[in-house]
């Protein structure tokens, strides 16, 4: 009877402490969260309730385990086991605390700055993201090294091991050469400033939205719903266009070809008018003018702005939209045309009233000014 209640009270009270202490430990986390609502720490923290309820479990039988005589042939093959567990869920609960302080860190910081500096929030956005993903690398692979040492033929072989560090060094830093320059390449584009999460960017005439960083690629979520993933040393070796460098506001280009008798000063108001009732306008700035003209028609550029690259886009296809709506509806001679008519030439002083010069052979001399030689497709002199 004493061989089968000992197992039980050990592993049975084990598994009730450990339930009774992670009930407790959570009880205590939501209190603080629901008086704290300035700080989301203690609901962040509360995301470890697992691990941290395998580490309590791990801990207690294993420190248990030898007063249970529980398979005393396996005993080592046991506690093994659960030495393996507790560094591995002790790993786990690092990694999740060390996640809710960071995230803590800078949702404050975000809170502060989102309007004054966008810009600098989206840096370190890029810089805790990638910040948590080099520590939790580094806890990962000193726990697998741990538990690697809780086996007796690794730890023998640890000197050889460390004997021959220096050769494989250098030969792992020669086979992986690509992977080490993208990860440099990571940390360079994390702290220089170069390009964050939330930046519009255009790479190869694609433009999109950074959407994710990480220490070797880079996923750029276009506008159309695709995600073009790109190797981070693409963007420290490659010119690329930032939309989100310094201030986002930008300021976009309408153009449109026009008759030559298109009302220019109506176009500029109408513009007013357009811009106005258009809520992506940032009210800063706005233009119409003539910029080029060709024998047929005359090209009209507007200049407008918005606060960002999505709202630029938004306002240039509404202005461009609904001027040339307003354009077919009151000005339809506005809008360009091919002249099928002949051409006149003005009165002179010795034609008639039409603008011909009666000629000695009864031809006008404008009609035979522009019907010539047809042979040789030159008029006659």
């Amino acid at each position: 009877m004493e061989n089968l209640l000992r197992p039980l009270i050990v592993v049975g009270g084990s598994v009730v402490l450990t339930l009774v202490i992670g009930w407790a430990t959570d009880f205590l986390l939501r209190k603080a969260d629901e008086r704290h609502h300035e700080t989301p720490l203690w609901g962040l923290l509360r995301r470890g309730r697992i691990p941290y309820m395998l580490v309590l479990f791990a801990a207690l039988l294993r420190g248990s385990y030898d007063e249970a005589e529980l398979l005393p042939s396996r005993a080592e093959s046991v506690g093994r086991t659960l030495t393996l567990v507790l560094i591995g869920s002790a790993a786990w609960l690092v990694i999740r605390i060390a996640a809710a302080i960071v995230e803590t860190s800078y949702s404050r910081y975000a809170s502060a700055r989102a309007h004054r500096d966008p810009a600098r929030v989206r840096r370190v956005r890029t810089q805790v993201t990638l910040i948590m993903r080099v520590v939790s690398a580094i806890v990962g692979v000193v726990a697998a090294a741990t538990m690697l040492l809780t086996f007796p033929a690794f730890r023998a072989a640890g000197a050889s091991l460390l004997a021959s560090a220096g050769i494989l060094g250098i030969v792992a830093g020669v086979a992986a050469q690509s992977t080490l320059s993208n990860m440099f390449a990571g940390f360079q584009i994390a702290f220089g400033d170069m390009v964050r999460i939330g930046d519009t960017v255009v790479v190869d005439g694609e433009w999109g939205t950074v959407e994710e960083i990480t220490l070797t690629f880079l996923t750029v979520h276009t506008w159309d719903e695709r995600r073009i993933t790109m190797p981070v040393s693409y963007f420290t070796s490659k010119p690329f266009e930032n939309w989100s460098r310094g201030t986002p506001q930008m300021t976009g280009i309408v153009f449109w070809h026009v008759d030559h008798s298109a009302p220019v000063e109506a176009m500029r108001e109408k513009l007013r008018d357009i811009l106005r009732e258009c809520p992506a306008w940032d009210g800063r700035a706005y233009n119409l003018c003539v910029t080029d003209s060709t024998p047929s028609t005359m090209q009209v550029r507007a200049l407008v702005t918005a606060k960002d690259a999505d709202d630029i886009w938004t306002v240039r296809v509404a202005v461009r939209e609904q001027m040339l709506g307003w354009l077919a509806d009151e000005h339809p001679y506005a809008l360009p045309r091919v002249n099928t008519a002949d051409a006149i030439l003005p009165p002179s002083r010795n034609g008639n009233a039409n603008g011909h010069r009666p000629s000695q052979d009864g031809v006008p001399a404008q009609q035979r000014r522009y019907h010539g030689n047809h042979s040789s497709g030159r008029p006659e002199r």
